[in-house]
């Protein structure tokens, strides 16, 4: 079980860089919107501030690194380079699922950042799915202690689980599970997608089940549904991976019907986000907070000089559409209301 479990991360890695299991026909959405040009933004540019808070920490920029890996060497690699950018610039950042280190504890340190990452926001992570196979709050509670996490992560994945070989598939009676781990656990609990989205409704039932903040996770880049399909030695699976490969949501009518449902959740934009006009328009449609995976998964895998320079552009392209759209700040993009719909 937890070799196979360690197998799949290490597969995960290499499929999401290796293959194309990229959505094709189910785009993000933000392709839809342009922002309106301001000719004389009336600013300094070296005025334009990135700063924002989320779940009461002050973040260098409104950007998250979003939860991909751990619970091998190759992993362990990866996340102490990620932790170490999200230190330098105060980053947002969530690990990848920590129950391999649950059923392996010699793999912990793996997801141990927070020594490289002090003053980081620091995300755990599990699939919510797990509370109906054995888990409970007192190994939510190691995963958050292990990593001294400001927040938990569940991520809720049904699409992946009826995919991946034989994956967890009994979702039933979560929300009252889920309930009891926001209400037991001594930090925030954060309910993210995987790739498909997650729609009003169901923010609505996990608000009333005690969650403090929602990672949309939509459609439009890294499909699971794929990655599972490569990595699957079933002739069925593989087919079943294929013909639910743009299943979803897309990413900014998640973040468009989300903000306008309830304006004042703490709400982070992910799925298919690849550079800071993406994160952009995510944050004047409504998000707090932009997620990226891929392109930093692809940058750790490289070298640091890639993530820095990975970094440099997101802030570099913030910073643009702030000064060419005339606003000073985040807050001041989102009341402005300059981003249009194109169609």
């Amino acid at each position: 079980m937890t070799d196979n479990t360690q197998a799949r991360k290490a597969d995960h890695i290499r499929i999401c860089l290796e293959e194309d299991v990229q959505f094709r026909r189910n785009t993000t959405g933000f392709e839809r919107y342009r922002f309106e040009h301001c000719c004389l933004p009336e600013l300094d540019r070296a005025e334009i501030d990135l700063h924002t808070t989320f779940l009461g920490k002050r973040l260098g920029l409104p950007i998250l690194i979003s939860s991909m890996t751990g619970g091998t060497a190759q992993a362990e690699n990866i996340n102490v380079r990620l932790a170490e950018l999200a230190q330098t610039y105060r980053l947002a950042m969530g690990v990848g699922s920590q129950r391999v280190a649950i059923e392996k504890p010699e793999v912990a340190p793996s997801f141990a950042m927070r020594k490289y990452a002090p003053d980081a926001l620091l995300f755990a992570n599990v699939g919510a799915v797990q509370l109906n196979y054995g888990y409970g709050i007192e190994e939510c509670r190691r995963m958050v202690d292990l990593l001294e996490a400001d927040a938990l992560i569940l991520h809720i994945n049904p699409l992946q689980e009826c995919i991946q070989p034989a994956g967890d598939t009994n979702f039933k009676n979560l929300l009252t599970k889920i309930a009891q781990v926001c209400d037991q656990l001594e930090v925030p609990v954060i309910a993210k997608e995987v790739g498909n989205g997650i729609s009003v409704k169901m923010v609505q039932k996990l608000q009333e089940a005690g969650v403090a903040a929602i990672d949309v996770a939509g459609a439009g880049g890294t499909s699971w549904a794929k990655v599972e399909s490569e990595r699957s030695p079933n002739a069925l699976l593989r087919q079943l991976g294929q013909t639910f490969g743009d299943w979803g949501i897309p990413t900014a009518d998640c973040v468009i019907d989300i903000a306008h449902y309830d304006p004042e959740i703490p709400l982070i934009a992910s799925g298919g986000l690849r550079n800071g006009l993406d994160a952009a328009k995510a944050i004047a449609l409504g998000a707090d907070l932009a997620g990226f995976a891929y392109p930093f998964l692809k940058a750790a895998t490289e070298s640091p000089q890639a993530l820095e320079e990975l970094v440099q552009l997101l802030i570099a392209e913030l910073t643009t559409v702030l000064f060419c759209t005339g606003n000073v700040n985040f807050a001041e993009l989102q009341k402005s209301h300059c981003l249009q719909k194109t169609n």
